[in-house]
């Protein structure tokens, strides 16, 4: 008994000393520092805009896309994804293969692992005590294993891994093309910002020149209040259309810095267009409705997205398959009483879960109708497609349209200016009438560059609509000179396409 006791000691003091040891092994919230979050946003400022070419002169359209293909932290993410995608297929492989074990032990006791052996009817003791083991025993294992349904079931994995790959290459595609309709409007909304801004910045301070004046006039008791007052809230109400105007045009340029991901605030300037192209497109209608179809991002991740389902649908009624696994392994166990310390064995087992065979009917069902909602999403996506080409189309006509009339009331506006600064009086109506006429014509100028910008944007979306990339292939290795070379080549090429019918 007294040998039982003290047995008992050495596991309650280890016991204890680990009941007094895990306190302070727990895990408490630990958030960050003033320096860290300093150091941190530092950081993080300095790295959205690194590694990237720096701004040397004026920038086109065609490098406002490539910076925006290259730099722009949205598809960059995007492609991030992409590799991610690739990484996780590589791991999917991987599961193919068979498994390839090895494990290596060491046990050691302070007692002899001996034994007795008990009469079952005499209940004596019929053996003397004995043992065939060493109080120390190393042993090591290498175990090959190939399980025939895991095999299966990661095959299918590892296709439908594949086609996901594939979908994040759409989406990245779709995520490109919609950029670039954005950047042709910003660009074209910047370019007016960059042009007007001059002529707002004159207009402002003939417009306040004319109110201290009036308010002059109006001390001076030289004009009836009323007539004064009139005088100045008209004054006022120019002012106001031309700070809402100021507003609007300091708001374009940072836009299309962001998109390009230039460093906030930095200054850059665009390059002037001399004169406004209305981009057209005739290509047929038929022949727009074949482009789409076959080059569309969201139709062709659709169709990866069905074929996902197939491979999910076979996947799940592999698995009501029963499992084959076959072993094979070499063995080592540096026992002393073993007359063998190496050895090998090989096997094969297998199993299967019966219920799988009663719910092998609702597998199958749930198959089948995961594939039918693939198929009805892929039909709803393809009338959705081809009805967004009619609208791109007609939205395209009536921008170009209205770009039209537009520049014909910018004409207009900059003859009555004219007109009427060369029959301008030193009179305060005639200063009002002035600067009234000044204001329209910039207002028209203003919104000529806003409707281009929306006709551009219009153009880019008709492109996306129909699939079409701003670069040909894989862009992410090209050099940003490279890059705005081959967005200008394949505009051309589009330009081309546009003009059959």
């Amino acid at each position: 008994m007294e040998r039982r006791h003290t047995t008992w000691v050495p596991i309650l003091s280890t016991a204890m000393i680990v009941a007094a040891t895990l306190p302070g092994c727990a895990i408490h919230p630990k958030p960050f520092t003033d320096t860290e979050r300093v150091q941190g946003a530092h950081t993080f400022r300095v790295e959205l805009t690194a590694r990237q070419d720096p701004v040397t002169g004026p920038i086109t359209l065609d490098e406002a896309m490539a910076r925006a293909i290259r730099y722009n932290l949205d598809n960059r993410v995007k492609m991030m994804e992409e590799v991610l995608a690739q990484k996780q297929l590589d791991l999917s492989n991987f599961d193919l293969l068979p498994k390839l074990t090895a494990a290596a032990g060491y046990t050691g006791r302070d007692e002899l692992l001996a034994s007795r052996s008990i009469g079952l009817a005499s209940g004596s003791t019929t053996v003397p005590p004995s043992y065939s083991s060493q109080k120390h025993d190393g042993t090591y294992d290498v175990g090959f294993s190939w399980n025939l349904l895991d095999f299966g079931v990661s095959y299918y994995e590892a296709k439908e891994q594949a086609d996901r790959v594939l979908v994040v290459g759409e989406r990245r595609r779709r995520v490109v093309q919609l950029m670039m309709q954005q950047v042709r409007e910003a660009y074209w909304e910047a370019l007016g910002a960059q042009s007007l801004h001059d002529k707002v910045t004159v207009l402002l301070g003939q417009a306040h020149q004319a109110l201290d004046d009036s308010r002059k006039t109006q001390n001076e008791r030289l004009r009836t209040p009323l007539t004064a007052l009139g005088y100045q809230r008209d004054l006022l109400e120019i002012l106001r259309e031309l700070e809402v105007i100021r507003g609007h045009l300091e708001e374009a340029k940072p836009r299309l810095a962001s998109l390009m991901n230039l460093e906030p605030g930095e200054a850059y300037t665009l390059a002037a267009s001399a004169t406004f192209t209305a981009p057209e497109f005739k290509m047929p209608v038929e022949q727009m409705e074949e482009t789409a179809l076959e080059h569309r991002p969201d139709l062709l991740e659709q169709a990866y997205t069905e074929r996902i389902g197939v491979n999910e649908a076979h996947k799940a009624i592999a698995k009501l398959l029963p499992g084959v696994e076959l072993e094979f392994g070499t063995h080592y166990d540096s026992n002393s009483f073993l007359s063998y310390h190496t050895w090998q064995d090989a096997g094969i087992r297998a199993s299967w879960n019966l219920l799988n065979v009663v719910n092998a009917k609702n597998v199958r069902g749930a198959a089948h109708a995961q594939l039918e909602l693939a198929h009805g999403q892929r039909l709803a996506l393809t009338m959705a497609v081809l009805t967004q080409v009619y609208v791109a189309r007609s939205d395209l006509d009536a921008k170009r349209h209205e770009f039209g009339i537009l520049a014909q009331l910018k004409d207009v506006d900059g003859e009555i200016l004219g007109h009427i600064h060369n029959a301008a009086r030193e009179q305060a109506e005639g200063q009002l009438e002035e600067i009234r006429a000044a204001t329209n014509a910039l207002m028209s100028e203003l919104r000529l560059y806003e409707c281009y910008g929306e006709l551009q944007s219009a153009y880019g979306n008709l492109l996306a609509t129909l699939g079409l990339d701003p670069v040909p292939g894989n862009v992410r290795n090209y050099d940003l000179p490279t890059l705005e070379q081959a967005i200008s080549s394949e505009q051309q090429r589009w330009a081309e396409l546009g003009k059959q019918q």
